[in-house]
């Protein structure tokens, strides 16, 4: 087991609403507990070319997605180096890559995250660890929420931590045991509903602010929650666009009011879901929905006066889930649990991750 003390490693992310790369270089040291400092950050945007190619990945012929896993993993090691070429940066223990999740059917037996380690190893020349849910799956769990770990190390002067990202989800500690899961889809459907008026997404909740809740979607939104609230699997894309998707499809509605009614349904969601866990808590917000200051708006009127909502400083709120995909590396790397069966519901901890080059 490595008994290294200071690690230096490059966290890339990319996220289901696919607003690009988070790139992460930070700095994790253990002296009683561990600490960590992002040492520069930035998040690519993607070019339409490999926008159009991700939101078609799952959709593709056996071939064809062999063909993108090892793309994708060759323009990661490539944004890599020219990252680490801009700032400068010259020692680096490893590369930790989540990828970009194609398809994620745990019920099935597998997950799928595009971005080959050993493209990534080729292209960048540094060691790579990648593919962090497979593991788990093969254990019997949902390999996902993956970050909760983090959550509990790193951020745990918080009693709740809730990422508003594509999907948002929350991770808590209950009886001793970190509990985590997906609440409710979030910046997928907004993006989804801004794309239709020619816009990659709301900015601070403009369009959505000056639209009216529909009564009927946003009952038809209840209901699906509702389902799925019993067994809380981690929400992916294929629910989304079974169940979901084809609600905010609905031209009859216009796209403000829309908008309105999924900014009403997802924060009426995620407030419901806090205030179930206990008056008085301190909630750590990070995420793009964050920046969202209409659904913000929503959601603190929605909790009132029995949580406190903190967004702090903006290079967490943008780079906390790279800075934790870092960490679960170094956890990875020391062959400590980064992966927790009381989240995920598999049969057991794992020390989940692909170990790629000379370590």
């Amino acid at each position: 087991m490595d008994s290294k003390q200071k690690y230096k490693v490059i966290g890339l992310m990319s996220g289901t609403s696919l607003d690009g790369v988070d790139i992460a270089y930070c700095t994790f040291s253990f002296k009683k507990q561990w600490q960590f400092t992002i040492e520069k950050a930035e998040t690519v945007q993607y070019p339409s070319s490999w926008l159009k190619k991700l939101k078609e990945a799952h959709t593709l012929p056996s071939d064809a997605l062999i063909d993108i896993d090892n793309a994708y993993g060759a323009y990661l090691g490539g944004l890599c180096k020219k990252f680490i070429d801009k700032n400068k940066i010259k020692n680096i223990d490893f590369i930790s890559s989540h990828g970009h999740t194609v398809f994620h059917q745990p019920g099935r037996g597998f997950t799928f995250q595009i971005g080959n380690g050993n493209a990534i190893h080729a292209v960048s020349g540094l060691p790579v660890i990648c593919d962090f849910r497979s593991l788990d799956v093969a254990h019997g769990g949902q390999g996902a929420p993956l970050v909760p770990i983090g959550d509990k190390i790193l951020f745990n002067e918080y009693d709740v931590c809730l990422n508003l990202g594509g999907i948002a989800n929350l991770s808590v500690d209950q009886k001793k045991a970190r509990i985590a899961f997906d609440v409710c889809y979030l910046n997928m459907g907004l993006n989804h509903l801004a794309n239709k008026v020619g816009k990659k997404y709301d900015p601070s909740g403009k369009l959505a602010s000056a639209g009216e809740v529909n009564k009927k979607l946003f009952d038809a939104l209840s209901r699906v929650y509702t389902k799925i609230k019993s067994t809380r699997p981690s929400l992916a894309r294929e629910l989304f666009e079974q169940s979901i998707q084809p609600l905010l499809d609905n031209e009859s509605i216009s796209v403000r009011d829309r908008l309105r009614t999924f900014t009403e349904s997802s924060a009426t969601e995620i407030a419901k879901t806090i205030l179930e866990l206990g008056k008085g808590k301190t909630v750590l917000c990070t995420g793009g929905g964050a920046f969202n200051s209409f659904l913000m708006y929503r959601l603190v009127e929605c909790c009132g006066d029995n949580v406190t909502l903190i967004i702090p400083e903006v290079e967490i709120v943008n780079f906390k889930e790279a800075i934790v995909f870092a960490f679960l590396g170094v956890l990875r790397s020391r062959n400590e649990v980064n992966c927790l069966k009381s989240v995920t519901g598999a049969t057991q901890n794992s020390s989940a991750g692909l170990m790629i080059g000379e370590f």
